[in-house]
């Protein structure tokens, strides 16, 4: 079966059109050409950007293109937005990201053209694509080093509980239009975030908003009902401003973290593209297996709701470093798994195919966590989104893979192991941050790891 050819008419003139049969001897089994004006049928109602658009055949590159340009998008936007959470504050990129977003996204809904679709692919990613690591990174400094991990698992599930919703209204509304309109439209419920959603305390006290601190921890109190004295928050904030005093670096010191810290930064960068890769990939070529492609996507949406869970298990019992390598390593065999079960054994080929979306999303978070706690406060957003930037080069490499299969149907799937398995062993090279405070400034976030000798009396205690 071909859906862009077939075989030459041989005798059309002579065809008697009151036949509502075709035979064989009517077509030149010899010549091929392909279906004149884009006639094609459909086998539903489903209008995409495909048939709307018009691209078929020959030109599918484009719509591989789509998935390049929103990476592009995220590329730019990731780094910027990291810059706006660490200037400005976690709420306000947060809110102003989510806004723009929904404004973009129900424009882009309304594209005329292919063109314009790609216009509006590309400044919706730069605006709103910061969202998901802004939001784990106010998760984790709301909080202490006990309760990090459950907190940004409890936060990030609704990732995925937004994947399986995006399944089911894509299955629902087959109009790529009414399904952007629907996605984006709850998107403006953030606006009011910029007035409802508590600053982080952590980056207040890093810039040195210590009254504005005083009163969201005192809110807190409240809230949760315990008592707080004042000469507790006054003692916070003497230690903060010593701290702040005996810092001899800027309030932004993006050019000594880069030189301090090149070689955590260039690590961290290699593991997000091998993990944007994997995560993306094993997504985008779910729907080439066997079954309702709707209903595949959905399943490997759900299960990334025990692999958000999963770190809460090992991470305080491993430590960080040996459980992102353990994880990365065996979705990397279950990558490798998958082109022996090829063929039949189509269960065992999604069951394979789950695994490893499981473990790499569990992988994921503890990178998100290593990329939270190796960095300092004053720049944990910018060198985090940083990293999710390099990681975009992954991400424009995975809307391609499916076009790997046209010529070999396991090279996907070998070339996630092969990254997996790499880059997971490189992760051992990371210092361990299990149950150590978040640092504050560059010459903590640099003693993370290192056994330094006491100098005149003067020793940094990471655990005070």
């Amino acid at each position: 079966m071909d859906r862009c050819n077939r075989y030459e008419n041989a005798q059309l003139s002579s065809w008697n059109q009151s036949q509502d049969i075709c035979t064989l001897d009517n077509y030149n089994s010899q010549k091929i050409e392909s279906c004149p004006n884009n006639e094609f049928v459909f086998y539903n109602e489903e209008i995409t950007i495909s048939n709307d658009f018009g691209i078929y055949c020959d030109d599918e590159w484009k719509l591989s293109l789509v998935g390049t340009i929103n990476n592009l998008g995220q590329f730019f936007g990731i780094p910027l937005g990291g810059l706006v959470a660490d200037r400005y504050g976690r709420s306000f990129s947060i809110a102003l990201g989510g806004t723009l977003g929904a404004i973009l996204g129900i424009v882009r809904s309304f594209s005329p053209s292919y063109v314009w679709f790609l216009i509006f692919e590309f400044l919706d990613n730069m605006t709103s694509s910061t969202l998901y690591s802004t939001c784990f990174v106010i998760g984790i400094e709301l909080v202490g080093p006990k309760r990090r991990v459950l907190a940004c698992s409890v936060i990030t599930i609704f990732y995925a509980v937004g994947e399986v919703a995006l399944a089911m209204f894509a299955k629902t509304f087959l109009n790529w239009r009414s399904l952007l309109q629907i996605a984006y439209g709850p998107s403006f419920i953030l606006v009011a975030y910029f007035w409802i959603l508590p600053e982080s305390v952590r980056w207040l006290l890093s810039v040195g908003k210590e009254e504005r601190a005083k009163n969201i921890l005192r809110k807190a109190a409240t809230v949760n009902k315990r008592k707080l004295s004042e000469s507790v928050l006054d003692k916070l904030v003497i230690a903060n401003q010593e701290k702040l005093q005996q810092s001899e670096e800027s309030k932004f010191p993006i050019r000594e973290a880069f030189k301090n810290f090149k070689w955590r930064i260039a690590n961290c960068s290699l593991c997000w593209i091998v993990h944007v890769l994997v995560y993306y990939g094993l997504s985008l070529n779910v729907v080439l297996l066997d079954g309702d492609k709707y209903n595949n996507f959905a399943f490997i949406a759900l299960v990334e709701i025990p692999g958000f869970f999963l770190p809460l298990l090992i991470m305080d019992r491993f430590g960080r470093r040996y459980s992102l390598c353990g994880l990365m390593l065996l979705s990397g065999i279950c990558c490798i798994g998958t082109i022996f079960v090829a063929g039949d054994e189509n269960v065992w080929q999604l069951v394979l195919f789950l695994i490893g979306k499981l473990t790499i999303t569990a992988s994921f978070q503890v990178l998100y966590f290593f990329a939270s706690e190796i960095f300092p406060t004053n720049l944990r957003n910018s060198l985090l989104s940083f990293c999710s930037m390099m990681g975009r080069f992954g991400s424009m490499l995975a809307p391609q893979t499916p076009l790997l299969a046209k010529y070999y149907s396991n090279a996907p799937a070998i070339l996630f192991a092969c990254a997996a398995i790499f880059s997971g062993l490189l992760t051992l090279f990371f210092p361990e941050t299990t149950n150590l405070v978040l640092p504050t400034t560059l010459k903590e976030a640099d003693a993370i790891g290192v056994k330094k000798k006491p100098s005149q009396g003067k020793e940094l205690n990471l655990s005070a």
